[in-house]
């Protein structure tokens, strides 16, 4: 996972007890996957006897990071970003233990409680004439946004996010910053700052930027972020995500997120390289996953959903959901509307199947019942004088229409 490493650093953390921070940007009031590195990170210190720090950016949030972004992002104002440092504590709550049982408690600190008092003029005063425009212009955060153009606000971040670990380091102790490949600019920044004003210790790590093997970023799908919030994104589509990862990506991503034991790991791997269309990595990872960040309950909901679309799933399963369930399990599944009251007399199957479109045609609807590859509710439906009634609705108002193996359409009666 390491990609640089400050000298002196892994003396440190071989020595004693390590105050350690993270910086955590509040631009939603959920983290996503991308997060999970550093989440993991945290949890790996807090575990190796190390005392983790999560710093949410109260005050760098009202200004942005310019670390790999091509412009300037829109601005948050006070209440929401207090409202997402909120948000993000309780979920970090999920992963590391903040509560007084344990000998290195983890610690939340907002940087907008020492930044709120601290007047511009006494900012760049105090701290300003500690580093040189030369040594941050050879950031590489700046120069490559200087032909696109970057605004001062932009400009001062690395040295804000520099007189946090100047801060957290002369009244917490705080002798080490982790952060991602991008943030080494930043970082260094702010042991070059404890040193020319304080003279203090300081030490810095950082790990891969996580990407996938065609170069996009890690943690997002087609349809935007993998949230860690069960409301932004299912425990179910969370499992499908690690689920569906390529071939190509499984092996890095076991090795960076799994708490597995490395042997353990290249094990897997090795089983994973001479049966990939087993899917075992992926399996394992995706299990591993849903049950870090949402709870072994939720494991067996998506595996029972992934069974209903992709395995030999039954009936009964897929009537044992409640609608919440149903819904979040077709999410993404094309739908089509019926009428409810038609249902009383019953619906000819072949002239709904071609008038809604499941089909281009009654012909083509015909010829897929005889062919015996049409279900409806996972039960296959051969009869071309099938009629539709109320009592095969799910929840009293669902179908789930089957073609083939895996082409399905959720059809709703209303």
């Amino acid at each position: 996972m390491l990609q640089d490493i400050m000298p002196g650093t892994e003396d440190q953390l071989n020595k004693e007890m390590t105050s350690a921070y993270i910086g955590f940007d509040p631009t939603a009031d959920s983290l996503h996957v991308g997060n999970l590195v550093p989440i993991t990170l945290l949890m790996r210190l807090q575990r190796a006897g190390h005392k983790p720090y999560a710093l949410v950016g109260g005050a760098t949030g009202m200004i942005g990071d310019p670390s790999g972004k091509s412009q300037e992002r829109n601005l948050l104002d006070l209440e929401s970003i207090q409202h997402n440092c909120n948000c993000i504590r309780k979920q970090l709550e999920q992963f590391i233990d903040f509560s007084d049982s344990v000998p290195n408690p983890a610690v939340m600190v907002n940087n907008y409680d020492w930044f709120r008092d601290f007047s511009f003029l006494g900012f760049i005063r105090d701290i300003g004439k500690h580093i040189s425009v030369n040594y941050m212009m050879a950031k590489d955060s700046v120069k490559n946004r200087l032909e696109t153009g970057m605004s001062f606000t932009e400009f001062s971040y690395q040295l804000i996010q520099g007189y946090d670990f100047y801060y957290l380091n002369k009244n917490k102790n705080v002798l080490l910053q982790v952060g991602g490949a991008d943030q080494w600019g930043n970082i260094v920044t702010g042991t070059e700052l404890i040193r020319r004003k304080g003279g203090g210790d300081a030490f810095a790590f950082t790990c891969k930027l996580i990407t996938k093997s065609d170069g996009s970023k890690f943690g997002k799908s087609e349809s935007g972020n993998i949230w860690l919030d069960r409301n932004k994104t299912s425990p179910y589509r969370f499992f499908q995500f690690w689920l569906n990862m390529a071939d190509a990506d499984a092996a890095k991503m076991a090795l960076v997120f799994s708490f597995k034991p490395v042997d353990e790991l290249k094990a897997l791997i090795a089983e994973h390289e001479t049966a990939p269309h087993l899917r075992k990595l992926q399996k394992a990872i995706a299990e591993e996953m849903t049950i870090l960040v949402h709870s072994h309950e939720d494991l067996v909901f998506a595996q029972q959903a992934s069974e209903i679309l992709f395995g030999q799933s039954s009936v009964e399963v897929l009537r044992s959901l409640n609608e919440s369930q149903l819904l979040e399990v077709m999410d993404g599944v094309n739908h089509v509307t019926g009428s409810k009251e038609a249902l009383a007399t019953g619906i000819d199957l072949i002239t709904f199947l071609a008038e809604s479109n499941v089909f281009a045609s009654k012909g083509e609807a015909k010829k897929m019942l005889q062919n015996g590859g049409f279900s409806i509710n996972k039960v296959k439906i051969t009869a071309l004088d099938f009629k539709i009634s109320e009592e095969l609705l799910l929840n009293g108002k669902y179908l789930l229409l089957q073609k083939g193996k895996k082409d399905y359409t959720l059809a709703i009666f209303e």
